[in-house]
């Protein structure tokens, strides 16, 4: 398979402050990622996997190590990747159909036909009777909505998602699950999805890799070889879950001993 994502011994450093150490969020990070897939980076707060996917947004540029999207060397950010923050990013003083429309400007992706495809659009992720309305007037799941309803109006092959359903509650969380998921079938795009939740990456994944605390490693690479949808009571399920918390629960216990120690020097 053509690889879309491919990191190499990517190692970031994030210089200290005062009398702040220097922290190293990434330690020889090396991962690729094939067209069409869809590809969740979990691990605990801290363990750099946001740092991560900034370097392959165009973000954050590593210290050493090489990031290339589609066999490019990422220099910068650019509309073949389309970013999803867990904060929204909605322009608050553009309408729902706005925030699309201009996002397609930007992007140079504008033609005759565009304002109707953005239409197409909100109507595929329910908005079509929000269109005039602005992002104060709607739900953090529609909000969210409208972020996806950008990613796509301007047809980034890759979707960079940052933990986009952390902030909701569960039951507004589980339905744009399954709506991602079935975006996902029907477009392919090649998505790396950054989440802290097990059950997430396995419900979502066609593959899991697991971080460790920090400096942040790969340390678990897990296929997920469950039928869609899936079933998070099946005992497969739970198993695939088990594999990734023996790995997670060791680290996160022993980065909160080193803070505890920190504390008492």
């Amino acid at each position: 398979m053509t690889a879309m994502i491919e990191v190499s011994s990517l190692a970031k450093v994030f210089a200290g402050r005062g009398r702040s150490p220097s922290i190293v969020a990434l330690d020889h990070v090396s991962m690729t990622q094939p067209e069409g897939e869809f590809l969740a980076v979990m691990g605990p707060s801290g363990c750099g996997k946001t740092t991560l996917l900034n370097i392959v947004a165009g973000f954050e540029t590593p210290n050493s190590g090489t990031c290339k999207v589609a066999g490019r060397p990422v220099n910068g950010a650019g509309p073949d990747r389309g970013v999803v923050f867990q904060e929204y990013a909605l322009f608050p003083w553009m309408t729902v159909e706005r925030n699309v429309t201009f996002a397609m400007q930007a992007a140079g992706k504008w033609s005759a036909d565009s304002l109707a495809r953005a239409r197409e659009i909100l109507s595929r992720m329910g908005l079509i009777n929000f269109c005039s309305s602005f992002p104060k007037n709607l739900s953090g799941g529609m909000r969210q909505r409208v972020a996806i309803a950008r990613i796509l109006a301007i047809d980034s092959p890759v979707m960079l998602m940052d933990e986009p359903f952390g902030a909701l509650d569960a039951l507004t969380r589980s339905v744009l699950q399954r709506e991602l998921m079935l975006l996902w079938s029907e477009t392919r795009k090649t998505i790396l999805f950054i989440t802290h939740n097990a059950d997430e990456a396995i419900y979502l994944a066609d593959r899991v890799l697991v971080m460790t605390s920090r400096p942040g490693k790969i340390v678990l690479e897990l296929k997920i070889d469950l039928p869609r949808p899936r079933d998070p009571t099946s005992p497969e399920f739970n198993r695939y879950k088990r594999e990734i918390l023996d790995v997670i629960n060791p680290t996160l216990q022993s980065a909160i001993s080193s803070l505890q120690e920190a504390e008492v020097l």
